[in-house]
């Protein structure tokens, strides 16, 4: 099987896989807001149906819709474990966020881009240097420290909490399985036509569980912040897609190891400008040295000597 290889553009690799951070670490906070008065499964497939139609009509006024000829040279296995394992990520990510809280989720959702990260060097054949490997061993001490006080907190959690918990961490193999496939993709189609069979994919399969008329009932309010969910599903995850096609798939998951930061950050801001809707992270002075460290090591691994290019294998 010959494997996908990037493109060389790794400066705008970098820029996209950060556009997916940022985006990533504020859309739990308009996720806990919307979890208030919808289900997982509608919120999923709202999130699902916005992205697909966005893009969709995007595409067509560009030109560049998929014709039938070009989505039948994908292989139609990968492009149903890419739809499945998304499907099963946005649930269970909600799932773990409506049980536990957005910091909860983030720190345990950092186990997606490293399980990622580590999976593209056997699978992919990319291949880290002295220098990167360093950066891996200090963003995780990083993390380690950063999370310190919400580690602790796990250890001491209801059953609730825990059931939270394993779902996150369902969620992080589930990610894993899908970015893999969704990298292997782009040996065949450009990332906009995956995107979009996969958006498409996604919401038929939850459209069936969905309670669509509890819609009606939104505020205005609790409508924007769905409409925001749908509208980042697109962005992150089209930027998070083309990213692959530029920059190593170790790189990228550097990068978006950052995402607990930007979430930190986010919850900060949100509590001083929006009293009560969302309550404040406490940073101890452990954690801001931690922060740094997760800091230091991402751009150790993203930013030193570019690895070899990955071997071609045939089949």
């Amino acid at each position: 099987m010959t494997l996908h290889q990037t493109s060389g553009r790794w400066q705008y690799g970098m820029i996209l896989a950060a556009t997916t951070m940022l985006l990533w670490g504020i859309l739990p906070i308009a996720l806990a807001v919307v979890l208030n008065v919808l289900d997982v499964y509608t919120i999923t497939c709202v999130r699902f149906v916005i992205a697909f139609s966005v893009l969709a009509f995007y595409l067509k006024q560009q030109g560049q819709f998929p014709q039938g000829k070009q989505l039948r040279s994908a292989s139609f296995k990968l492009m149903a474990i890419a739809i499945v394992f998304l499907g099963l990520n946005y649930l269970l990510f909600l799932m773990g966020l409506k049980l536990t809280s957005p910091t909860n989720v983030e720190v345990l959702m950092q186990l997606a881009p490293v399980t990622f990260g580590l999976a593209a060097l056997v699978i992919f054949k990319e291949r880290y240097s002295r220098l990167q490997w360093t950066g891996l061993g200090v963003m995780t001490l990083g993390l380690a420290l950063f999370f310190h006080e919400q580690l602790q907190v796990l250890l001491q959690s209801t059953a609730t909490y825990l059931l939270g918990n394993g779902l996150t961490v369902l969620a992080c193999l589930t990610w894993t399985i899908y970015a893999l496939a969704q990298k292997q993709l782009l040996r065949v189609l450009p990332s906009p036509a995956i995107m979009l069979v996969i958006y498409g994919g996604c919401a038929l399969l939850f459209l069936p569980l969905s309670q669509l008329p509890d819609l009606l009932e939104l505020s205005l309010f609790q409508w924007g912040m769905l409409i925001f969910c749908g509208i980042n599903t697109l962005l992150a995850y089209g930027a998070f897609s083309e990213s692959l096609e530029h920059l190593e798939a170790s790189r990228v998951s550097a990068i978006i190891s950052l995402t607990p930061l930007v979430t930190i950050a986010s919850m900060q801001v949100a509590a001083r400008w929006f009293p009560g809707l969302i309550a404040p992270e406490h940073i101890s002075a452990l954690g801001f040295v931690g922060a740094l460290l997760v800091v230091g090591g991402s751009v150790a691994i993203a930013l030193s000597k570019r690895m070899g290019k990955p071997e071609q294998l045939q089949s």
